[in-house]
């Protein structure tokens, strides 16, 4: 009587079973090629370009400098750039330089949203007034932004972009000096806002996205959630 041939994963007469062969590993799953500082480094550099050139504001680019220090990958990086032409892309201009670099209230108030390049520090004063400096849409060409704020009896708020850097210097004399912002995950170097601060019975105030309109802020993960 002829026997049949025993299958893969069928027992032998012994009781024991063939050994099934091990699946082979999806490539396609592997993760690309780990990135290099230097790598980061040149991504960073290409987005510091991008901003000169007004293709990024201040709160893209801290974004994405933040990204470009964690990514772990070239794909991750690749990804970052995706939507920004080469360096030193024929008919790129700077972005328009900001002109207006004073900003006072005097018993009064004064709101403003910089979208211009800023070249050279910003100055604030409020005397028994409210002054109010949006720095997310602004180019900043070096990633470094200096603003002198002075507060006699009244407040200086700056609104910087979430996980950037801040440092404060100055006195507050019965007055406050604040900062509310995310700091930067794993301390990487991002763009960097630094206030002299000098109060007098007043306070200057230092506050991202999350700190300055937290309900605004929290509808609109909401929303965009959502509709993901």
């Amino acid at each position: 009587m002829s026997q049949s041939t025993p299958q893969p994963g069928s027992s032998s007469p012994g009781g024991s079973k063939d050994p099934v062969p091990a699946p082979r590993p999806d490539r396609s799953a592997s993760p690309g090629v780990r990135a290099s500082d230097a790598e980061r480094e040149a991504v960073v550099e290409r987005l510091r370009v991008a901003s000169v050139e007004g293709r990024l504001t201040l709160e893209e680019l801290t974004e994405r400098s933040e990204a470009a220090y964690a990514a772990v990958s070239r794909d991750d990086l690749e990804r970052i750039t995706a939507d920004l032409p080469g360096m030193g892309a024929p008919g790129a201009e700077p972005a328009p330089l900001q002109v207006k670099r004073r900003f006072s209230a005097i018993m009064g108030d004064c709101k403003e949203r910089i979208v211009g390049r800023i070249d050279e520090p910003l100055e604030a004063v409020s005397v028994m007034g409210d002054v109010e400096l949006d720095l997310r849409g602004a180019q900043v060409p070096t990633g470094e932004v200096r603003v002198q704020a002075t507060a006699i009896m009244g407040d200086v708020k700056i609104i910087v972009p979430d996980g950037i850097a801040v440092e404060v210097d100055g006195y507050a004399f019965l007055g406050e000096r604040k900062v509310a912002v995310r700091e930067s995950g794993g301390g990487a170097r991002v763009p960097i806002v630094r206030v002299t601060a000098r109060v007098v019975m007043g306070d200057v105030k230092i506050v991202d996205d999350e700190h300055h309109a937290p309900v605004r802020r929290a509808i609109g993960d909401w929303w965009r959630g959502r509709n993901s």
